[in-house]
């Protein structure tokens, strides 16, 4: 047998050898070059996120609350920088800190994170530089004043939605993140990808509320003043449109807080429920206008409870005098008319004890408990507002079914929602959750509403020009399971203009000094309805306010008994106005004949607020420069119409 050489060995263990690399080449490349070259892939290139920017949210005006901008973060690796005077320079202009510009630029550190986000444009010339390595993200802006803060809600740091309406519609406005496809050098360095541009992100749909931002400043101006002037520890402005549910403003505070407690805390209304439950007597036939109830004196004891009306001595009421004077001997009296189920029903149906649906995460219901648990005193203490707990968005609405002709309204704060592209896909439209009450009896109770404004606990919420209906309230404040002692809400609703309301105004003070809602609450809404006059757009019908100036709604005439709620009033009779036959010069500010201020140089606000301080009505009249007619130094009457030209 022939013996292999060495060197023939040699050669075969080579060509064993390059056959194996082949074979092993061949298995590499043939059957795993798929996976070899993902791996490569992987390795060479990866997806980065790009967050996609939330939709916007606007005021029914199309004034943006909220919205999102594109930032950059910023990371520096120092080692690696060629220009680092012109990176200082860079990040000194974009508002950097002069130690995290020393940090970034110190060759000793090998990574620096920058804190902070920053504006494309403010760091423009930093990106470009070696070293530099920048990432974007998305900032949610709000351009919020404090009260809206809690209703609009937040995003954290995450871009997670927190609460609020951000919370509430998270899945329309977050949108859909995209992706970057990024290329890895040797040396671990990324940069964009040239031929793969990934996957851009989508913009979250765009959200129109229903709030009007001007009206919402005044409220919140109003509300402010009014807790630090009169020492409430809070309060709530609830501005509802009674015609289609919209809300048009809503401004709560706690002190130094702001929240949304207008929607999430109930509080018992006290006398603002007697329109409510008169209203429903009528509805149901069980009170006719002409009927009375007895007062006996001011005082009534019934199963074993004492009920008592401030002012004594008011004799037999009509239901017109209990709403006007705000009887509570005789709501009470009237409310037994009904039986436990008819009363019930009624309040319920007015919306309480059941959230209203608004589209908001935390709506409170209240309370409104059912006849088997009611106790003797139940009836006649519900009729006063005890009993039975409210928001003030709640009490809001059901008032708004008196303003409306009787309809309960679903309320809304979204007015519109857009797809990026402007395509609209929801749009608020006026829903009716129930009739509660005829036309006939809407009209009833406004008059009567009117006469508590004109001539009884409720006339300082009137206004010289326009006729203002509403009522007052005063309930103790409910603490632990019982009355915290000498603690009361003061509130007062109003309706404006009161023939044809554009507004349901609430406001609701928590534990003022001064007690009364006649004394503390209306004067608000007197403020407020004044500020809504003078501002340029407030939600309000111009057209329809001019054929509504000193316009009441009409109603048989009342009896001369005295107020009964001088508590709210601070007085017990009317003060009647006597016409002078001459113009007296230099009248006293009390005097039937006023003189017109000067307003030339004044802002629209201020002027108005003057000659209503004179006791003069005003027309607005868009002219070239501010003046009044009849012009300023002239005596007129007191509730005179002063035109009030002004450029527009």
């Amino acid at each position: 047998m022939r013996r292999v050489s060495r060197l023939g060995a040699v050669n075969l263990s080579l060509l064993a050898f390059a056959v194996a690399l082949l074979g092993r080449a061949a298995w590499v490349q043939l059957w795993q070059g798929n996976a070899w070259a993902a791996r490569a892939e992987r390795q060479h290139f990866t997806d980065a996120p790009v967050p996609a920017p939330r939709g916007d949210v606007l005021d029914a005006t199309g004034e943006r609350l909220a919205e999102s901008r594109e930032m950059l973060h910023l990371a520096v690796a120092p080692r690696e920088l060629r220009e680092p005077a012109v990176l200082r320079r860079a990040l000194a202009s974009a508002g950097v800190a002069p130690e995290w510009i020393s940090r970034a630029t110190d060759p000793k550190r090998a990574w620096v994170a920058v804190p902070g986000r920053f504006l494309p444009t403010e760091v423009a010339r930093a990106v470009p530089l070696r070293g530099v390595y920048s990432e974007p993200v998305s900032e949610r802006v709000y351009a919020l004043s404090p009260g809206l803060r809690g209703l609009i809600g937040q995003v954290n740091g995450e871009g997670n939605a927190v609460d609020g309406i951000e919370l509430s519609l998270d899945s329309l406005l977050r949108g859909t993140a995209g992706s970057a496809t990024l290329l890895r050098d040797a040396r671990g360095r990324s940069f964009e990808a040239p031929n793969d541009p990934g996957v851009a992100p989508s913009q979250g749909r765009s959200v129109t509320l229903t709030l009007n931002r001007e009206l919402q400043e005044i409220c919140e101006r109003a509300l402010a003043d009014a807790i630090s002037q009169l020492g409430a520890s809070g309060g709530d402005i609830v501005v509802l449109d009674p015609h289609d549910g919209a809300v048009l403003a809503m401004a709560s505070r706690r002190g130094a807080r702001s929240g949304v407690t207008a929607i999430t805390e109930p509080f018992e209304p006290g006398s603002t429920m007697k329109p409510l439950v008169g209203a429903a007597l009528l509805e149901h036939g069980l009170v006719h206008p002409g009927d009375r109830v007895d007062t006996y004196g001011g005082s009534w004891t019934v199963f074993g409870r004492t009920i008592n009306d401030v002012e004594k001595g008011l004799g037999k009421l009509t239901l017109r005098d209990v709403i006007r004077v705000s009887s509570n001997i005789g709501i009470a009296q009237f409310a037994q008319r009904f039986t436990p189920r008819e009363e019930y029903e009624a309040l319920r149906d007015f919306g309480f004890g059941t959230a209203t649906g608004l589209q908001f995460p935390t709506e409170a219901s209240g309370t409104l408990r059912p006849p088997k648990e009611w106790s003797k005193m139940s009836a006649a203490s519900l009729a006063m507002g005890y009993e039975v707990a409210v928001t003030p968005l709640q009490l809001a609405t059901a008032y708004a079914a008196i303003a409306n002709g009787g309809e309960l309204l679903e309320p809304a704060l979204i007015r519109e929602i857009r797809d990026p592209d402007g395509t609209v896909i929801y749009r608020h439209e006026r829903r009716v959750v129930r009739r509660v009450i005829s036309p006939a009896v809407a009209a009833t109770m406004r008059a009567m509403l009117g006469e508590a404004v004109e001539k009884g606990t409720g006339m300082k919420a009137d206004l010289a020009n326009f006729a203002v209906a509403g009522k007052t309230g005063t309930a103790r404040l409910n603490a632990g399971g019982g009355y915290a002692l000498g603690e009361y809400y003061a509130s007062f609703i109003g309706l404006f203009p009161a023939n044809d309301p554009q507004y349901v105004i609430l406001v609701k003070l928590d534990d003022p000094a001064k007690t009364y809602g006649a004394v503390t609450a209306a004067p608000v809404t007197h403020a407020v309805l004044e500020a809504a006059l003078a501002a340029r757009d407030a939600a309000l019908d111009r057209g329809a306010l001019a054929t509504s100036a000193l316009h009441r709604p009409t109603a048989p005439p009342v009896t001369d008994a005295t107020d009964s709620e001088a508590r709210d009033s601070g007085t017990s009779s009317v003060p009647m106005v006597v016409a002078l036959d001459a113009p007296v010069a230099g009248a006293p500010r009390d005097a039937a004949v006023v003189e017109v201020p000067d307003v030339r140089g004044l802002a629209l606000r201020e002027a108005v607020a003057a000659l209503h301080a004179s006791g003069l009505r005003v027309q607005l009249t868009a002219g070239a420069a501010m003046a009044t007619v009849p012009a300023a130094g002239a005596h007129v009457a007191r509730g005179t119409t002063v035109r009030l030209i002004h450029d527009d």
